[in-house]
């Protein structure tokens, strides 16, 4: 029989292994632990928007007119006597806009403003508009084509500091990216007034903005 001595040696030094034995265990678990990692991209592309008109509704003829941007504003083509004018005369111009192919989104439209510059600075107050959207783009822009038409827009001036409200007009955008939209056909209608003075020479530009609605 081992004296007592080492009997208690023995169980100390059993002790220590045990618990190196624990601690060794304890490690291995650590160092075996496992991750994992998902990623997700997302990719975002901006559509087209552009408006353009056409004084004659051919294809061919819509184009930018966009004057802030450096176009020339399109040139209305009023019926006669628009270069010869008579207190109480009546003009008519038809006007088309549409959004262009590549539009991605439809739009609505509004007369946003006008500017006048006036030979006299007096027949500019003697001058009223309308802006119509006729019944269809095949419509034909004179009295009759007005009298079935919905007022856009009207002032009692051509002056530019004439305030403008208008109707909210809707646009479409094409089928397809190769398509363009629909155009709707306006119908700009001056009137001279009584105090129309001789010789004056009066010219306007209206602002038709489109704004995207999706």
């Amino acid at each position: 029989m081992a004296p007592p001595a080492r009997r208690s040696r023995s169980r100390k030094l059993r002790a220590i292994l045990a618990g190196g034995l624990v601690l060794g265990v304890g490690a291995a678990i650590t160092l075996a632990a496992w991750n994992d990692s998902e990623f997700a991209t997302g990719t975002f592309s901006a559509g087209s928007f552009n408006l353009e008109g056409s004084t004659t509704s051919a294809t061919a003829d819509y184009d930018d007119h966009n004057v802030d941007e450096g176009d020339a504003a399109a040139g209305l083509v009023f019926t006669t006597p628009f270069d010869n004018l008579a207190p109480d005369d009546v003009v008519y111009a038809p006007f088309w806009l549409r959004l262009a192919a590549g539009t991605t989104t439809d739009a609505s439209l509004v007369v946003e403003s006008i500017t006048t510059t006036d030979t006299t600075l007096t027949n500019a107050d003697a001058l009223s508009y309308d802006v119509y959207q006729l019944a269809s783009a095949t419509a034909t822009c004179d009295e009759t084509g007005v009298a079935a038409a919905t007022v856009v827009a009207s002032g009692a001036e051509l002056t530019t500091d004439a305030a403008v409200t208008s109707t909210t007009l809707t646009l479409a955008n094409g089928a397809t990216a190769a398509d363009a939209g629909a155009p709707v056909q306006l119908c700009v209608v001056v009137t001279a007034g009584d105090d129309l003075e001789e010789g004056g020479v009066t010219t306007s530009t209206w602002q038709f903005t489109a704004t995207s609605t999706e």
